[in-house]
């Protein structure tokens, strides 16, 4: 499967991408591309198991904070206000927080925290939310608050539930960007973990705080957050170029990995799954076009788009 960035008339990158469909039974029911079985880290859409482990572990967080602790937000006031309530319902401040320190990746909130002074910091950096979910664990367990180690009873934890809803061994782990261990998959485990999430009733309240709140599980602005507030779904990508969606309607999970790193081409992906089985209507397809086949610009005009040209 090829998705092309077509500018002009020419196609001048291609993203080789795979997707898959599973079922809650675990049936893999639809496929496209190559390599399903070729591994890659999940990054950030481990975050909705990674944020179950931690509430199942203590970490007491109300539905807007599990949002949060699942997120890869883009540093905006309301993500920010939201971590540090969560450290500070333990007794804890951002010090304790082991992501680096870092520019939100929302451009508006960047240049809203760098007018204020704070051009970098561990609060604002993505995954601060999923951090402080894991402080509030530790504190709950009486466990070190070291818990980037590999080794640390949370991620011991992490990695052994990982492998139960994958139905493959994520490790050998990675180190991911934010320091925590990153697990890996392929795109059917990755996509049976989504049918999971979908489906089972002990992730109700990870599912449905990732559906009610969009916008603190991502950003509002990002295609994430434009699929889940139209389809009934809770929406996760990851770094270099995956995502994985719950689809709680109908029992599903969808995952697509762009071998090139593409999260728009990721994106384009998993819609197209999405459309193939029939889960989205015709009018929210036309709603979403712009996730669909993102348009690419020139002189801040679109010139062509990304669209899927093989598969």
């Amino acid at each position: 499967m090829i998705v092309a960035s077509v500018r002009s008339g020419l196609a001048e990158a291609v993203h080789p991408v795979t997707a898959a469909v599973v079922d809650a039974a675990g049936r893999v029911v639809f496929t496209m591309g190559e390599d399903l079985d070729r591994p890659f880290f999940m990054r950030s859409a481990s975050k909705p198991f990674q944020g179950f482990v931690s509430q199942e572990s203590g970490a007491g967080l109300g539905t807007e904070q599990l949002a949060l602790a699942c997120a890869s937000h883009g540093g905006q006031p309301v993500h920010v206000a939201h971590a540090r309530e969560m450290l500070a319902g333990v007794g804890l401040d951002e010090t304790a927080l082991l992501c680096p320190p870092d520019h939100p990746t929302s451009d508006s909130a960047a240049d809203l925290w760098a007018a204020k002074g704070m051009p970098v910091a561990r609060i604002l950096h993505n995954c601060s939310g999923k951090h402080s979910a894991m402080l509030r664990a530790c504190v709950a367990s009486d466990w070190p608050l070291t818990y980037t180690d590999p080794d640390h009873p949370l991620q011991r934890r992490n990695i052994e539930f990982a492998s139960e809803v994958t139905g493959m061994s994520v490790e050998p782990v990675g180190v991911d960007g934010c320091g925590v261990p990153t697990l890996r998959t392929d795109v059917v485990a990755m996509a049976r973990s989504f049918a999971r999430l979908a489906t089972e009733g002990r992730f109700a309240e990870v599912r449905d705080a990732m559906m009610r709140f969009p916008s603190l599980t991502c950003d509002g602005m990002r295609q994430e957050s434009q699929v889940a507030r139209w389809l009934p779904g809770a929406v996760k990508g990851g770094a270099e170029g995956c995502v994985g969606v719950a689809w709680a309607e109908g029992g599903l999970g969808f995952a697509a990995k762009a071998w090139t790193g593409s999260h728009a081409a990721a994106m384009v992906a998993v819609l197209e799954a999405m459309i193939r089985v029939g889960v989205v209507p015709s009018h929210v397809g036309d709603a979403l076009d712009s996730v669909v086949h993102p348009p690419v610009l020139g002189g801040g005009v679109p010139q062509g788009r990304m669209e899927l040209v093989a598969g």
